[in-house]
C-alpha cells in the first residue's frame, strides 16, 4: 500500500498536548497533515476506540488517513485505516485482520530488525530514536544520521523516522534515504499546532527527493 501523501505522520500524545486531541488533530489536517495514529496505549480499549471514531471523524472531511497504535483488532471495529505495531509485534496477524487495504507499520530500532521487515505483511517500518527527544527521554541511544542510514539500506520496505526530528534536522533524515518523518511532541506540545505542522511539511517539500510532497 502506498503510504499517505505528504509522507509527515502526526502521533498523539494526550498527556502532552495543549488541548482536546480532536482539535489538534483538526488544526494539523487543516495546516495540510494527511497522516495521523493514536497512540494512547494506556487507556481501556473502548475509550481508544471512541478517540479514534471521533479521529476520523475529523479525518475524513480532509481525506486523511487515521490509524492506530496498538490493537488490530480495535483498529478493525473503529474503521481506522491501519495499524502501528511494536518491534516485537505480529505482523502477518495484523494483516489477517485488517485485510490487504490496511496500513500496517511496525517500530524498529537497528539494521537487523530492518532486514527482518517483511514487505508481505508490512507497509513501512518507523525508525528511532534519531534525535535525542524529549517525547521519550533515555528510550536507546540516538541513531544519528548514519546509523539512520543503516536501517534504510538494510529495509526492504519505506523507513519513517522518528525522534527529536525538526524542520531543522529533517533535511539530515531525507539525505539519509527515509521516505518520511514522524512527529508527535513537536505538534502536541505546540501552541500553534497548525504552524508547526506548515513548518514541517514545508521542509519535506524542500527536500531532496520530496518535491512533491
Amino acid at each position: 500500500m502506498r503510504l499517505p501523501n505528504p509522507p509527515l505522520l502526526v502521533i498523539t500524545d494526550r498527556r502532552h498536548a495543549r488541548g482536546d486531541i480532536g482539535d489538534v488533530a483538526d488544526l494539523a489536517f487543516l495546516a495540510g497533515c494527511r497522516w495521523l495514529s493514536l497512540r494512547e496505549k494506556d487507556l481501556p480499549p473502548a475509550e481508544q476506540a471512541g478517540l479514534l471514531r471521533g479521529l476520523l471523524e475529523h479525518a475524513r472531511r480532509h481525506g486523511a488517513t487515521v490509524t492506530l497504535h496498538g490493537d488490530p483488532q480495535i483498529a478493525r471495529e473503529s474503521g481506522a485505516g491501519g495499524v502501528h505495531l511494536p518491534a516485537d509485534g505480529d505482523a502477518a496477524e495484523a494483516r489477517r485482520v485488517l485485510g490487504k487495504d490496511a496500513l500496517i507499520g511496525m517500530s524498529i530500532h537497528d539494521a537487523a530488525e530492518a532486514r527482518a521487515a517483511d514487505p508481505a505483511v508490512l507497509d513501512y517500518v518507523v525508525a528511532g530514536p534519531v534525535f535525542e527527544t524529549a517525547s521519550k527521554p533515555g528510550y536507546g541511544p540516538a541513531l544519528g544520521p548514519k546509523g539512520l542510514a543503516a536501517i534504510v539500506n538494510a529495509s526492504p520496505v519505506p523507513v519513517i523516522a522518528i525522534g527529536g526530528i525538526n524542520e531543522k534536522n529533517l533535511t539530515d533524515c531525507c539525505a539519509a534515504g527515509v521516505a518520511g518523518v514522524a512527529v508527535m511532541g513537536g505538534v502536541m506540545r505546540a501552541k500553534n499546532p497548525a504552524g508547526a505542522v506548515m513548518q514541517m511539511l514545508g521542509a519535506l517539500a524542500a527536500a531532496k527527493g520530496f518535491s512533491d510532497a
